[in-house]
């Protein structure tokens, strides 16, 4: 394949997400992020990532499938709580819970 095939790829995988992104920063500025129709957007993108998650911890799937179900969800309840409990500051809530999981599975391994 010579250049010009990959410069096609690379226009055609770019060009439809900068779009977005462009229209984005346009109009970024006019939006109220207190109208209901914001706030729904947050609410909808925020139950996709909670259905992620809870795919992740709830199948067994890849690597995780080692770890039995009940210390998959003890360790996002771990790290639930130290979210919490450190301010509501994300890293820390991650952190807790990746503790708590690499703790189940070497005590469990």
């Amino acid at each position: 394949m010579g250049l010009g095939t990959y410069l096609t790829i690379l226009v055609a995988a770019a060009l439809p997400t900068q779009i977005w992104r462009w229209l984005g920063v346009l109009f970024a500025g006019r939006l109220d992020d207190q109208s209901e129709l914001f706030i729904w957007v947050k609410a909808v993108a925020t139950a996709l990532v909670a259905g992620v998650i809870a795919k992740l911890i709830l199948t067994e799937n890849g690597p995780l499938a080692t770890v039995p179900a009940l210390a998959r969800v003890g360790a996002a309840a771990v790290g639930f709580v130290v979210y919490l409990l450190g301010g509501r500051r994300l890293a820390l809530g991650v952190f807790g819970a990746e503790v708590a999981l690499l703790a189940s599975w070497f005590t469990l391994r």
